[in-house]
């Protein structure tokens, strides 16, 4: 075990430096600074005042404003129970052991309505968060453009290529997102709110507990209020991460138990991204 923690050692050190965190950079780096000490090591960064010019930071803490410049846009609303959605969650509550990989319930509906059920949770009984993994900012979103920069220059000219694509997200404090990688370069710019990240090094996938689980999605009925999940047919298994960093009291012990190498092991790294910042990963 000495060994292998050891290696955990090196390999972080590798990955974030000494430090034992994720660096903050008080302004935009270069170009040059941000391809040699971020992009080619593969190593986060976040970067404090990459944003504050941007419209966006002071006009979208105003639900009225999103809600004129949105007042015809139709957009993607995802609903979950419990705010975990692309999560390997029971699929019977009576079989807490059997799960699957959940989906959430989308349907389309106007923006307007779509923000009235995200800002007030606690009138509904299920979560709700707008978002849309397809460049949707630039299609569902393009009323806001001017509010924001088309790219971000620095990043633009370190990595070789304006942007393949880019995706907002609207949600509140009940959504979290499960682990997950992602095969490309990602910008994350906050705009209002803040951002709670848990960052693992590529060395750590063996701690992931990665399995197999079949496919399924939330259906939501409005008659009854509540949620059921259906398998995708024909099936489709999804490998996906196990451990849940948050586990409830009642669970814990049993989640320490079945994946000590997660919960036994070196601590994640952690940052909150705050408006204004970007996180780069």
């Amino acid at each position: 075990m000495r060994e292998i923690e050891a290696l955990w050692e090196e390999a972080r050190e590798l990955s974030l430096g000494n430090s034992g965190g994720v660096e903050r950079l008080d302004s935009p780096p270069t170009p040059l600074q941000f391809l040699r000490d971020f992009v080619s090591p593969n190593k986060p960064c976040v970067i404090s005042n990459a944003t504050r010019h941007w419209p966006a930071l002071s006009s979208w803490s105003h639900d009225s404003y999103l809600t004129r410049a949105l007042s015809s846009a139709h957009v993607s609303l995802h609903l979950t129970p419990n705010g975990r959605a692309d999560a390997a969650v029971p699929i019977n509550s009576d079989d807490p052991s059997t799960l699957c990989f959940a989906s959430a319930h989308a349907l389309r509906m106007p923006f307007p309505e779509a923000l009235n059920l995200i800002v007030n949770p606690h009138s509904t009984n299920f979560v709700a968060y707008a978002q849309q993994q397809n460049d949707c900012f630039r299609s569902e979103y393009s009323a806001l453009a001017q509010d924001c920069d088309a790219h971000i220059p620095w990043a633009t000219d370190a990595l070789g290529c304006l942007p393949e694509a880019v995706n907002l997200w609207v949600g509140n404090h009940l959504s979290e997102t499960s682990f997950h990688k992602d095969h490309y370069e990602n910008l994350y710019a906050v705009v209002s709110g803040e951002k709670h990240f848990l960052l693992l090094p590529p060395t750590d996938v063996h701690r992931m507990y990665i399995r197999n689980y079949p496919a399924a999605r939330y259906s939501y009925s409005q008659d009854t209020g509540k949620f059921t999940l259906e398998s995708e047919k024909p099936m489709r298994c999804v490998p996906w991460c196990s451990v849940d960093p948050y586990p409830s009291p009642e669970a814990k012990h049993s989640a320490m138990s079945r994946f000590p190498l997660y919960f036994n092991g070196p601590k994640p790294f952690e940052c909150t991204v705050k408006a204004g910042e970007i996180l780069y990963l």
